[in-house]
């Protein structure tokens, strides 16, 4: 009997399996862990993003010379192969730290999914809050879910952190040479 139950542990893990979102425990630092985008007026791509963050453990984006529209670096939650995965933080989550360094304020977007849970929305707007400028040291912010509201209004829509998609750190007017740089991420769960 014990031999048997040996087996089928070894086999529920040899599997493959992976505990949902809600189970897990999500202290990973998504610099660390998770593949970050970008769009917009930057210098660097997707590729070079990525390896700079795997080589020097920073996510790092500068501004084109007369840049043309907003700057968004987007990570998500929690990722799979196949697509963004839609995050149920526990009740005792509380909020996110962030380790940054900016030449300009940054809106950064709570991201969540659709009315039925499965697909992160893409457009239109979303709980935020405001990452002020540091652009000589790098700064640490210890930001509550409660902050995060509809369009950063004081009186908008909360945050659903059972319903969380991705990060979107948005830069809305950037100007030539404007750099962002952000050491960790660490969602409190």
């Amino acid at each position: 009997m014990i031999r048997q139950s040996i087996f089928l542990i070894a086999i529920f893990i040899g599997s493959g399996f992976t505990l949902p979102a809600t189970i897990r425990k999500l202290d990973l630092d998504l610099v660390q862990s998770n593949i970050w985008q970008i769009a917009g007026p930057v210098k660097e791509n997707y590729e070079i993003i990525n390896a700079i963050r795997l080589k020097e453990g920073v996510v790092r984006v500068t501004a084109k010379d007369n840049p043309v529209g907003e700057i968004e670096l987007n990570v998500v939650i929690t990722s799979s192969a196949n697509d963004e995965v839609v995050t149920n933080l526990s009740n005792n989550s509380r909020f996110v730290t962030i380790t940054y360094k900016s030449t300009q304020l940054i809106k950064l977007q709570a991201r969540e999914a659709d009315e039925t849970g499965t697909h992160c929305v893409h457009g239109g707007s979303h709980p935020r809050v405001d990452l002020p400028e540091s652009p000589d040291t790098f700064k640490t912010i210890k930001i509550p879910w409660s902050n995060f509201r509809q369009d950063g209004l004081p009186n908008g829509k909360l945050l659903n952190i059972h319903n969380l998609c991705k990060f979107n750190f948005v830069n809305y007017q950037p100007v030539s040479g404007a750099v962002l740089e952000i050491k960790s991420v660490i969602i409190e769960n």
